[in-house]
């Protein structure tokens, strides 16, 4: 669903790759390929059961640096899923589909549609 400012949103469910079957829903879910990682609400993963283990800093786009928890996800988003890393969001925080975890799920933006699609093809190294 396009906004006024030229990005868009997606619908993605969140599942614990240590339990799964049990899935968290997110609505309309800012594409932003510009983070890093997946920012996820802590409550969600946190009902899922997902192992914080990491500590991530960010630097913000004024300068200031603020830290947070990452955890392993499945994201799956258009019938597709990736393993990742995702960022327990804190209130406040944006929910976000970050970068990493696009590539993992092999789509890229389509600019002027303002859509996910297949990526092609990954790059591999041939055998000599």
């Amino acid at each position: 669903m396009p906004d006024d400012m030229g990005t868009f949103r997606v619908d993605i469910e969140i599942e614990n790759p240590a339990k799964p079957g049990e899935k968290r829903t997110l609505r309309s879910v800012l594409v932003d390929t510009g983070a890093e990682l997946s920012w996820i609400p802590a409550a969600v993963l946190e009902s899922l059961g997902i192992e914080r283990y990491a500590k991530w800093r960010f630097r913000q786009a004024d300068g200031t640096i603020l830290e947070r928890w990452a955890g392993p996800a499945f994201v799956h988003v258009a019938g597709r899923r990736a393993t990742d890393d995702v960022i327990f969001g804190e209130p406040g925080d944006l929910v976000l589909l970050g970068a990493h975890s696009l590539e993992g799920l092999n789509f890229r933006v389509e600019p002027l549609t303002k859509q996910l699609v297949d990526a092609g093809p990954a790059p591999a190294a041939a055998a000599a």
